[in-house]
This record gives C-alpha cells, structure tokens and sequence, in this order.
C-alpha cells in the first residue's frame, strides 16, 4: 500500500502547525520525531518531491467535505468541484467569517467572528436555511458509542470549534495539492485504490481516535495541555508501538518520554504523532477506514479516516 505517511496537526495559528511522518521500509514503519511545519509552499514541495516515487498518504486534523444540507443548497455538483470555487467569482465571501446574522448567506456561511451577546447557533441555522443545527453536522460528526458529537464547520465560537482551521487549511493545503494531481480520499476512491500507484492522498484525520487505540484517554482532571498528563501517555504509546514493531526514532521516543515539552506546542506535536499512528493502524489493516457504504457522503461530506 502506501510508502510514507504524514500526519499534521493544524491551526491558523502557523505556530501551532506540526507534523509528524512514517517511512516504511523493509515492510515495517520507522517514524521520525514531530517538528514544525514551517512554510506550507516548502511542506507541499517536499511532499510531492517524494511522491515522484513514493505513495504519501497525508492526515489533515480539519473537515474536509461539508454537510449535505448546506451543499446541496449551493448549486454546485460537489464538494471536490466546490473547493475550486469558494474563495473566488460570486463565492469570493466564502473564506470570510460573518459578524453579524445578516451577513450569514450560503455564499458567506461562517460565523461568528467573535463573542458577543446576542450571539446565538440559531442565527446560523436561519441564515443557511436549514432545519436544524443538526442539518450542519455531518454524519461522520454526529454522536456515537465511541465519541461525543463534532462541531459544525461553520460554527467557529468555542474550544472545539474547527472551522477556522478548516478555512486555513482548504486554502492553504487542499486546493494547492489538489491542483498539483493530490487525491481526495475518500471522494476519489478507497485507501487501496488509491495507493496503486505513486502520488499524494489527501485525508481527514481524529487524532483523538488514537487515545483509545493506546488504551491512554485523558480522564477526568487530566489536561492534554499539561506535559506531565502527556508524559503520563507515554508507556501506552510505547507498548502499542513495540507491540506492532512500529519503530520510532530516538528522538521520537524522547519526545513521547518527557511529554513533548513544556511549550504551549506540546500538545500540537502529540497529536501529530498520535494522527500518525492512528493512520499506521488503519493503512495496516488492524481496523477498518471507513464503514463499507459511503455513498452517501462521496457527493458532500467526505468521512474522517477510521471512524
């Protein structure tokens, strides 16, 4: 299957950008230490100078597709097709965020810009004509047994919010590797089919996901903000590693060992890594992609790689 992985976890703030990769050879996985982005022209130069021989498959922490109800409202035939015009032509508020209700549009349907009262989810349903605020989730965000229910993309107030980073993201990466031959997964085929051949896949990750295949959630009163909870991970992701002969650098195993660091990154470069063995795990065959029917969501929504 695939030659090399990368995962990256990503912010609008470029400091807060980190990525972490995985070569395999001799059939087993060696995976370096997680280390900054830095300049997202070089990141994707470096990407696609490997795939002149190399399968890269690359895990994105953002949405990648939107909901449904909001696409269907576009006119537009796809979600892939769409990338191509927001931002630009009659769609060239799409990037922006609304601060006020009667900015919201389906051409412009980000909001909010910033907390204010007054400020309410509703405004967002009645903007975007839909139904329900569940109308903005897509399936792959909705609640299940395994996890609590996602953000809207378009909702971009609170902790978790991920619209902001998605906006980052599409203009930044998708697009760009999209216009130099990058494949969507899974809008342009399974894992398999895909990797037949050399060349960029692009995929939405939830390193989250990763915790509970370590067996290393953060409970209650833990913090993955704090290197000592991180720390507090690392015999479970040593083991998980070890036990698939995933072999990580010496500086890999340091970083695991002392939590990352104490800067505000830390937390950046976990969950770099953790995307990237949750990827590991899946391009392995020791869980599934994706559930086997995705018709539903090839035209919009896309899916999160291994949920």
């Amino acid at each position: 299957m695939f030659d090399r992985l990368i995962h990256a976890d990503w912010s609008v703030d470029a400091r807060k950008r980190w990525q972490a990769s995985a070569e395999r050879r001799r059939g087993a996985w060696y995976v370096s230490a997680p280390r900054p982005v830095g300049s997202v022209s070089d990141f994707l130069d470096e990407v696609f100078a490997y795939s002149a021989r190399d399968r890269v498959l690359m895990g994105f922490d953002f949405p990648i597709g939107v909901p449904n109800a909001y696409g269907v409202k576009t006119g537009l035939a796809s979600f892939r097709d769409a990338l191509f015009e927001f931002g630009r032509g009659g769609w060239a508020g799409f990037f922006d965020i609304a601060d006020r209700p009667e900015e919201i549009s389906v051409s412009s349907p980000s909001y909010p810009r910033g907390c204010r009262k007054g400020v309410s989810r509703n405004s967002l349903v009645s903007g975007l004509g839909v139904n329900s605020f569940a109308d903005l989730l897509r399936i792959c965000e909705r609640r299940t047994t395994h996890g609590p229910e996602g953000c809207s993309l378009f909702w971009t107030l609170g902790g978790n919010q991920v619209g902001r980073a998605a906006i980052a993201g599409w203009r930044e990466v998708v697009r760009p590797a999209l216009e130099r031959g990058a494949a969507l997964w899974p809008f342009d085929g399974s894992l398999a089919a895909l990797s037949a051949k050399p060349g960029v896949v692009l995929a939405e990750t939830y390193p989250a996901a990763a915790y509970r295949m370590f067996g290393a959630n953060f409970h209650r009163g833990e913090s993955k903000r704090r290197r000592s909870d991180r720390a507090s991970k690392a015999s479970a992701i040593l083991d998980w590693a070890t036990a698939h002969a995933v072999h990580l650098s010496d500086d890999t195993k340091a970083a695991v060992l002392h939590g990352f660091g104490d800067a505000r990154s830390g937390e950046d470069a976990f969950d770099a890594l953790a995307g990237l063995l949750k990827i590991v795990e899946i391009v392995d065959g020791r869980g599934p992609e994706a559930p086997q029917d995705l018709s539903a969501v090839l035209t919009w929504e896309g899916w999160i790689l291994g949920r």
